[in-house]
């Protein structure tokens, strides 16, 4: 199972007719258990991106091959819960087949045994983030798409809720891409860096990150991210991540 990507050029007219470049050039590949993490500064056409390869705008230049039919889980910016529906009610409408025991492995891991009953509007951002994971999960996917799940949190919360992606990733075999503007995210959870540069996106670097995640000191850790400083700051070191 293998995610290629080969985007040649996306671009889009605003509503005053102007013609504006989003992506130029950017391709990459992931194979089943990998997580690429895509990094770049706001505006430069990331979450266009996850919208071309989750299936969601096909009108781009270039090539996307995904697994044939495989199931998508994807996690938006903003959680999009239904507010009439309960927690837990949310998650089934998208996996209505769930196992019960492994639905409520998901909700314990997440922190959200307690509020299986509740409703969106008595959620705090951070539940609601957990629950929009919880979602994703639930459909058991083979290619998860999550778009900065962890942004407008404070470091602490920011911080738990990463802990729990990363247990949720271990030992599954799903090709995942995230998206963040974090470089301390992307070090912390991905397997695969891919850097981008300001809009129009083309591709900076393609930096393996070897050490499994459980094994990432913070020297290591330190380290990786000030070679994904020197290349965004255009000075590539001469070594990759390691």
């Amino acid at each position: 199972m293998r995610l290629e990507v080969d985007i040649a050029s996306k671009t889009f007219r605003s509503a005053a007719g102007e013609q504006h470049d989003v992506i130029n050039g950017v391709a990459f590949a992931l194979d089943a258990g990998e997580v690429g993490v895509l990094v770049g500064p706001s505006g430069c056409g990331k979450s266009t991106m996850l919208r071309i390869l989750g299936g969601l705008d096909h009108d781009f230049q270039g090539r996307v091959s995904r697994p044939v039919d495989a199931r998508i889980g994807f996690v938006f910016q903003e959680p999009r819960l239904l507010p009439w529906r309960s927690v837990e009610e949310n998650v089934r409408l998208a996996a209505p087949r769930a196992d019960d025991k492994k639905l409520s492995s998901l909700f314990e891991i997440l922190e959200l045994e307690a509020h299986r009953n509740h409703f969106p509007g008595e959620l705090s951002l951070g539940l609601a983030r957990r629950v929009a994971l919880a979602r994703a999960f639930a459909v058991e996917p083979e290619l998860l798409i999550l778009d900065e799940p962890l942004a407008s949190l404070d470091i602490a919360l920011a911080n738990r809720l990463r802990d729990q992606i990363a247990m949720l990733m271990d030992g599954r075999s799903v090709i995942t891409l995230l998206v963040t503007h974090d470089v301390d995210d992307a070090v912390r959870l991905g397997d695969r860096l891919i850097l981008l540069s300001p809009r129009p996106a083309r591709l900076l670097a393609d930096l393996p990150i070897r050490t499994p995640r459980s094994a990432r000191g913070e020297a290591e850790t330190a380290a990786i991210k000030s070679e994904i400083m020197r290349w965004i700051n255009g000075h590539p070191p001469r070594q990759s991540a390691s």
